[in-house]
């Protein structure tokens, strides 16, 4: 089976050997990179990534759209028109199989065979982490928000596996478009359930990107690490969004993902194999002293940040925020739960 992942990255050196790693482990054996502006390393790691199934290629963007004019662009890709599969994601999101095997194709046999899966996110906090370590992110953070509740929400944004034939108008950055000439799809959530019908056709503009979370991640469950450290945020909200243009990276999207109720460790389960995966891929002498490069990049910035009053400010900004999103306490209330 040829799984294709499709992202794009903008100074994401110090986190893509992990993501490349892992995905392969979950039996991704393709990548297509798309960079723009990059000066932490990023472009020179990824070029020498060959080997390991990795392409990559400018953002053909000309707008403020970078991710939606790369997916455009990306359709039309050997790499991704031969796929069986294909997983648009970002570098931050790890897929979390609960099915037997633990692995793509057995999240697809699990799910009947569809034509596209919707697997729902869960956002993991920062939990008081301060400093970067080159380590992995799936390690280091296993604190999230209540997996069927986000913010004043119970329904949450999702990411898609693709089969080759499914009746594709256009790639979204959540979720394929049906060309509805060409027949309905057969289009399941994380737990093998038919997604709602409103979704399926995009018929709800408010939740084209969302469905209702509870009971839809029996079987898999996207990890969205927004934060990680506190250094590696300040220097995410430095970079800018990779994918659209004038969006920051502000206190409400920090506090939003920040919710630290839950614990959820069940992704560790190939945190071994990451380990020796990444172990056995930095001792290639040229991996190895790029990825080093991307991680001195990286604390380099952070620290330079650090010391400007203003960044150093909303650090200490972030720190004060409650420790609940708006508006979830009083959905909790709504619901009966516990705080």
């Amino acid at each position: 089976m040829r799984i294709t992942a499709v992202t794009c990255v903008k100074n994401e050196g110090p986190f893509l050997l992990e993501w490349i790693a892992f995905h392969r482990l979950l039996g991704v054996t393709d990548f297509l990179f798309y960079t723009n502006d990059c000066t932490d390393g990023t472009d020179a790691l990824l070029d020498a990534l060959g080997d390991f199934g990795v392409a990559r290629l400018p953002n053909p963007a000309h707008g403020r759209n970078y991710q939606m004019e790369a997916l455009k662009a990306a359709a039309h890709e050997g790499v991704v028109r031969e796929a069986d599969w294909v997983w648009i994601a970002d570098v931050d999101e790890f897929l979390n199989i609960h099915a037997a095997g633990h692995d793509i194709p057995a999240l697809i046999a699990a799910c009947g065979e569809p034509q596209a899966i919707s697997v729902t996110f869960q956002f993991f906090a920062n939990a008081g982490v301060e400093r970067f370590r080159d380590a992995p992110v799936i390690g280091q953070f296993t604190r999230s928000h209540n997996p069927d509740l986000w913010c004043d929400q119970s329904a949450i944004e999702v990411k898609t596996l693709v089969r080759r034939d499914f009746p594709l108008q256009y790639f979204g950055a959540h979720r394929p478009f049906v060309a509805r000439r060409k027949g309905v799809p057969v289009w399941t959530d994380g737990s093998g359930r038919p997604v709602p019908e409103k979704y399926l056709r995009a018929d709800n503009p408010r939740r084209i990107r969302r469905f209702p979370a509870a009971g839809a991640r029996n079987l898999a469950t996207l990890h969205h690490y927004a934060l990680r450290s506190l250094d590696s945020y300040l220097v995410k909200n430095d970079r800018g969004d990779v994918n659209r243009e004038n969006r920051e990276f502000d206190s409400t999207y920090w506090q939003e993902r920040n919710d630290q109720s839950w614990t959820d460790d069940s992704i560790l389960r190939h945190l071994p194999a990451l380990e020796a995966a990444l172990t056995a891929m930095k001792a290639d002498p040229t991996i190895g002293a790029l990825h080093r490069t991307c991680v001195t990049r990286h604390r380099a910035r952070a620290e330079a940040l650090r010391a400007d009053p203003a960044i150093a400010a909303l650090a200490e900004g972030l720190r004060a925020l409650p420790p609940l999103p708006p508006g979830e306490a009083e959905l909790r209330a709504d619901l009966g739960i516990a705080s």
